[in-house]
């Protein structure tokens, strides 16, 4: 075959196809870097780097007397490569010139053997976007361009946390409708890094949840995981198509098994009104409602009720991830777990195998109506469940869906507009401060609107890439369990009643772009924990500035008396009215009594969490 140009590159250092205990022996070779120069290639466990032979006249500069290098990346870790591939004979490019003129290289094209090297960049001003990249190398032998390409290749097959074949979900009317084209422009991501994909297009509400329930652990376990294009309601219905039908959990008390009464001063029984009601856990077994005990804390979900778990369940679940792609209204999920709402980045964190324990909510609805029969109905939220505000507000977007995503903006203004309250009660179970770093709630007393110790900053100790609070020293890597019901002293339900303009129980941060730091900026991914917000009726003006808070930056929106927070694993909820509506992950959710408790760990995402 016919070469252009005289430009002769330097033989192999060292053979670049060994592995050395089944690690990439290093190796060394001179091959050409497109629009670079000539360069010695290295390659070792870390990643590939590379140094021009001989240094480019552009390569530095001065100013004002001032020595500038360039910034130009001489390498890449082989943790942020997911392809290499041998793209046979073509041209290389520069448009350097050397610093010993030996090479005239400006614009002067050379036809070489050539590879590329797929992967990922970190951007410089917003650090949880990804970035894809490629390097493309070319040398005048085509044995060493394939050996390259093959010894690259060999050390990405040993990394098995990396998904060989996943199942993928596209909602096509998700978000704005772009869930086919979302797909379509990340598809060729994963068909570099040779991930099969069964796509399925969904064309019915439903489908998703009924296509995985459907599925047996067998065949889920040919893959390594699932992925949803589209938003947190479309996950949602994901997640609870796999765990709906497989997990067998321990589920929490209803909220009649919370019922507590006093005498009033005739005699009769009535519920106290005007005092939180506290049951200590450690007062009899009767009273420890939630099946679970300290040593389950951290523990396997297999720890629980493990004589009922379907074996090949348990190692699905231990394996098994979720993905997510952005294309929906708010993808809030997406936001806490990579830090960027960037459909190309989520694909980015897919293909490199990246890794994250999730918390899950589970919901049981015991009574639809005040005059249903009591059947428990479970469902599991990876994000929210709200009451209220939150309930109303999906209810009314569900008549606006041909406004798209502008439908929650109307909806949630002529919610805020009607200014509605609810009666209803509530129990939780509260634990030591100490172990749940529970911030100050919001203090019952005084005319105030604010707290008297305002101005309230809480210390928020936000979750982020390998976080110590998700992942503390007595919770191995890949373990997950129930967590709630800690029998110590220090744990105890309390009951409060009264009127709420909404009651939302937060799993994670819900950072999104009408609430930058979220509904709770210091929530974590995986600590065991639902946040509870109680937002007690107030005036009009009142509920406004609790909002605007939230839609500051480093706003205080817990920080007003009629605002209650409380960290906690646990909750019961009665209505007290005819209506009661739920949005859960986005879906509506009629409820008149409901429980729920945090799953901690429960599931796999393909993330990594936000970087700083």
């Amino acid at each position: 075959m016919e070469r252009d140009g005289n430009h002769d590159i330097a033989e192999d250092k060292s053979h670049p196809d060994a592995l050395l205990n089944g690690e990439p022996a290093r190796s060394s070779c001179n091959l050409f870097l497109d629009h670079v120069g000539e360069v010695t290639l290295t390659f070792n466990s870390n990643g590939l780097s590379w140094e021009a032979v001989e240094l480019l006249v552009n390569e530095t500069s001065i100013c004002l007397g001032i020595k500038y290098t360039s910034n130009a990346a001489t390498e890449i870790k082989l943790s942020d490569i997911y392809a290499a591939e041998f793209i046979d004979y073509g041209l290389m490019h520069s448009s350097r010139t050397s610093r010993s003129m030996k090479h005239l290289l400006i614009g002067h094209d050379i036809k070489m053997y050539r590879f590329t090297v797929y992967g990922v960049l970190r951007n410089e001003i917003q650090p949880s976007l990804l970035d894809p990249v490629k390097y493309t190398f070319g040398h005048n032998n085509l044995q060493t361009c394939q050996m390259w390409v093959d010894q690259l290749n060999s050390s990405l097959n040993l990394k098995v946390e990396r998904p060989k074949n996943l199942m993928v979900f596209v909602h096509p009317r998700s978000g704005k409708g772009l869930g086919c084209r979302t797909w379509e422009a990340v598809a060729p991501i994963f068909f570099r890094a040779k991930v099969k994909t069964k796509v399925v297009v969904t064309e019915r509400a439903g489908q998703a949840f009924d296509v995985m329930s459907s599925l047996t652990n067998g065949e889920l376990n040919s893959y390594d995981g699932a992925v949803a294009v589209g938003g947190d309601g479309f996950f949602n219905e994901i997640l609870n198509g796999f765990l709906s039908p497989r997990l067998k959990a321990p589920i929490p008390p209803a909220p009649s098994d919370l019922v507590h009464l006093v005498k009033d001063s005739h005699g009769s029984l009535v519920h106290d009104g005007n005092e939180t009601a506290e049951e200590s856990t450690n007062q009899s077994e009767e009273q420890s409602l939630l099946i679970s005990c300290p040593e389950q804390v951290g523990s396997r979900i297999s720890n629980s009720n493990s004589a009922d778990q379907d074996p090949e369940f348990q190692i699905l679940n231990e394996r098994f991830r979720f993905g997510i792609i952005p294309a929906g209204s708010t993808d809030a999920i997406v936001m806490c777990t990579t830090g960027s709402r960037d459909p190309m980045t989520s694909a980015l964190h897919i293909v490199l195998g990246k890794r994250v324990h999730l918390d899950i909510a589970q919901v049981v609805r015991w009574k639809e109506t005040p005059k249903s029969a009591v059947e428990p109905c479970v469902r599991y939220a990876a994000s929210f469940a709200g009451y209220g505000f939150y309930g109303d507000v999906i209810t009314e977007s569900e008549k606006y869906r041909w406004m798209g995503p502008k439908r929650y903006d109307y909806a949630g203004t002529m919610v805020f507009l009607r200014h509605r309250s609810y009666e209803a009660e509530i129990g939780y179970l509260e634990v030591d401060s100490d172990r749940s770093n529970l911030s100050p709630k919001g203090n019952n007393q005084g005319t105030r609107v604010r707290e008297k110790r305002s101005p309230y900053k809480p210390e928020r100790q936000i979750c982020r890439v390998n976080c110590e609070v998700c992942m503390p020293s007595h919770m191995a890597p890949g373990t997950s369990g129930p967590t709630p019901c800690l029998r110590t002293e220090n744990t105890k339900w309390k009951r409060c009643k009264g009127r709420f303009l909404s009651v939302g129980a937060a799993v994670i941060s819900c950072r999104n772009e009408k609430a930058p730091d979220g509904l709770v900026a210091d929530a974590h991914l995986s600590d065991g924990f639902l946040h509870l917000i109680l937002i007690k009726d107030c005036p009009h003006a009142y509920y406004l500035w609790h909002l605007t808070q939230l839609a500051r930056r480093g706003g205080n929106p817990f920080n007003f008396k009629f605002v209650e927070h409380h960290k906690t694993p646990a909750f019961t909820f009665t209505s007290l009215g005819n209506e009661s509506v739920w949005n859960v992950d986005g879906e509506r959710f009629q409820a008149h009594q409901l429980s729920a408790q945090v799953l901690r760990g429960l599931v796999l995402l393909f993330a990594s969490g936000p970087e700083v």
